[in-house]
């Protein structure tokens, strides 16, 4: 039986969503016979964890379906014997990469990855919190629909079933890699207010995560496709397509992996930053890996934490340190894209952790000029806002230093990082 994890990582209220991805299980298990591992990762406070534990527990038993909720001192105490179980050296070290104090999209996810592994599972699913499924005639539109059961197959097994193949067929012997789409609804990114305050202003600050030397005209053009998704028009039928997956097409919100993937590289364990958990979909791509990409989009929405006293500020400083981390993962996927499968695959077509590693070591010494300029523009953009907008600015000018100094370290944790990567996995597998 095909054992998978469903993965919903959490640090907020959200009990309509595990009992949603609950019932996701259970269809993965009705219609693919699939052994369904739903793995909650709690960080929420102590309350809101005591209310999920509730949730999972009035949640009705389904054969095949078992639910892990694991909150933070539970998820450290596993993470504790694994990492001593590898012999890695620096183990604090380790573990704050895995389990930071802050937040961090990439690790989170990692742990998903590595419990994965524990638990025997070939796939994870991952869905987040903000989001829901869509419903179409009476029922859930469910992605795992078509992320089962071809992952880690062969692509040319999976192109009778797809609705279009748009593969080079000399890909096909390769695994299938990944299965994913977008998400419909307000941007991915919560910073619409901007747009509607000033447009010029949220196109300056969106085209600041383009590459420094874009012309103006192609900065506008990601401007305008930046988080967006699959746009607003609700799902009518399924329609998927095999390919190697264009990164800019899917979200992390409604994503599933082979093990070949994610057992070889983790994400980046960035903390306080936006995006940093995407960096797989370009290696797949760049890789030259076969998935599947589906319109099984999920309905994204924003929680209103991101826009109080508190949450505002932590939120647009997420946002600034992802514009900033761009400097240094515009170098790597440049260099991936040129390493191509021939680079970045072994003879078995899984990708090379080692070559991974020292790309993303080489942009820790980029020139830091580039980045300067980002945030004089941020600076200028927000001061035009004025209001709170201005207020961050304030606080940014007092940061400008560390920011500089974290957007490098950030890609030297990540490059350590994946090189235990490898000791982890096997030592989570054991």
């Amino acid at each position: 039986m095909n054992r998978v994890c469903l993965a919903l990582p959490t640090n907020r209220a959200c009990p309509a969503t595990i009992t949603a991805l609950h019932a996701e299980a259970a269809y993965a298990v009705r219609n693919h016979g699939a052994d369904v591992r739903l793995l909650i990762l709690d960080s929420a406070d102590a309350r809101t964890r005591a209310a999920h534990a509730d949730t999972v527990a009035a949640l009705p038993p389904r054969p095949g379906v078992t639910v892990h909720h694991l909150d933070e001192e539970r998820q450290r105490a596993w993470l504790r014997r694994t990492i001593a179980r590898s012999g890695l050296p620096a183990p604090d070290r380790l573990l704050d990469l895995m389990l930071p104090p802050a937040v961090s999209y990439g690790a989170c996810t990692n742990r998903a990855f590595l419990l994965a592994a524990s638990l025997g599972c070939h796939s994870v699913h991952r869905r987040d919190s903000d989001s829901t499924y869509q419903v179409h005639a009476g029922a859930p539109v469910y992605p795992v629909h078509h992320e089962l059961p071809w992952l880690g197959r062969p692509a040319a097994e999976a192109a009778a079933t797809v609705t279009r193949t748009d593969l080079d067929p000399a890909l096909a012997h390769r695994p299938v890699a990944l299965a994913g789409a977008s998400f419909i609804g307000e941007l991915s990114v919560d910073i619409a207010e901007i747009r509607r305050l000033d447009e010029a202003v949220y196109h300056d600050v969106v085209g600041l995560w383009a590459p420094g030397d874009w012309p103006e005209d192609r900065r506008r053009a990601l401007v305008e496709e930046s988080f967006t998704g699959a746009g607003t028009d609700p799902f009518t039928g399924d329609h998927s397509t095999l390919t190697v997956v264009d990164p800019m097409r899917v979200d992390m919100c409604n994503i599933a992996f082979d093990r070949a993937v994610y057992e070889r590289v983790p994400l980046p364990p960035a903390t306080d930053t936006i995006g940093s958990d995407y960096f797989l979909l370009h290696l797949v791509h760049d890789a030259g890996l076969p998935g599947i990409l589906h319109n099984r989009h999920i309905e994204n929405f924003h929680t209103p934490e991101r826009r109080t006293d508190t949450g505002f500020p932590a939120y647009q400083r997420r946002f600034v340190k992802f514009l900033l981390s761009m400097l240094h993962f515009h170098h790597v996927y440049d260099r991936m894209a040129a390493e191509g499968s021939a680079g970045l695959l072994d003879p078995g077509h899984r990708v090379r952790p080692d070559r991974v590693a020292q790309l993303v070591r080489e942009s820790t010494t980029l020139d830091r000029a580039e980045n300067i300029w980002r945030l004089d523009r941020v600076d200028t953009a927000y001061r035009k806002l004025g209001g709170r907008y201005a207020e961050f600015a304030d606080r940014l000018a007092e940061e400008r230093g560390e920011l500089l100094d974290r957007a490098a370290r950030d890609m030297e944790d990540f490059a350590t990082l994946t090189e235990a990567w490898p000791s982890l996995m096997e030592a989570a597998r054991t």
